[in-house]
Formats: structure tokens, sequence, C-alpha cells
């Protein structure tokens, strides 16, 4: 990564098992030539942030390409797998189970 890292930005543990879950490029289609960290860390940018994607700072991947991306992962169930094991990662380290728990109060 050639730039300031961003608040959004995973972790090297938390992309560690982030990239394990993305899948694979399509066998006979063209070869990544972004990196997928990148890519990931453009998404959250965007996501967590809140704004548009033709917005994204210029230091990123652009934003037509991670959008694209953000779609596929969407669309194939990728961003919901990557989002439920981060969470749960991050539930374990903090001591709490993978679902929160209703405390019973209204």
């Amino acid at each position: 990564m050639d730039r300031t890292a961003y608040p959004t930005d995973l972790t090297d543990a938390q992309w560690k098992r982030a990239e394990a879950l993305i899948p694979l490029a399509k066998p006979g289609g063209r070869p990544r030539t972004m990196e997928m960290r990148e890519i990931f860390n453009a998404i959250l940018y965007v996501v967590r942030g809140g704004i548009a994607w033709r917005l994204l700072p210029h230091d990123f991947p652009g934003w037509s390409t991670v959008y694209h991306y953000f779609r596929c992962f969407r669309k194939d169930g990728t961003w919901q797998i990557i989002h439920d094991a981060l969470r749960n990662e991050v539930r374990s380290e903090a001591g709490w189970g993978a679902q929160p728990q209703c405390s019973g109060h209204r």
C-alpha cells in the first residue's frame, strides 16, 4: 500500500481473515490487476463513510472498479460472508458470543 492508511482500512489480521474468503478470479476471464486489499479498503471507506462512490479519494482504485467488485460481492454473498466472519472475530476478541443476546429489557 503506497498511501496513508484511513481509519476504515482493515488491519493486517482482519485482511488475512477476509482475504481467505474472497473468491478467486473467474477462469478464462481477465486476470486481476488491482490489489484486492485496496478494493476492499475502498469499499469500506464508502460504506462506513456514507459517501457516494464517485467521491472515493483518488488514492484508491477507480470508483467504478470498486463499485463493480462491491456489486459482485453483494450478489454472490461474499460481502455477507466476510462481514459475518469479521463481526464474529471482533465479538469473540471482546469476550462476547457470536450473536447479540436479548437482555430482556424493553
